[in-house]
């Protein structure tokens, strides 16, 4: 559903109900979508700190150049 920046104001409450019931809503100024107003996703996973503790990592080559990486940068 579409609705231009004016009604959304006027009518926010009724708005959000739909999205509660699933719909998403475009926001628009001057007939161009600026917003999409959809429901709040809850399940974000958070992230676990210290994840990679105690996993090794080869470091030996961390120095080393890499030719294409180097091309890359240079613009080669």
């Amino acid at each position: 559903m579409m609705v231009n920046m004016h009604e959304a104001k006027s009518t926010l409450s009724k708005l959000v109900e739909l999205v509660q019931n699933g719909e998403e809503v475009v926001i628009a100024k001057a007939g161009n979508p600026v917003a999409l107003l959809k429901p709040y996703n809850k399940s974000v996973k958070r992230r676990t700190p210290g994840i990679l503790k105690g996993k090794s990592f080869d470091m030996s080559r961390f120095n080393e150049a890499d030719e294409e990486i180097r091309r890359l940068f240079e613009g080669e």
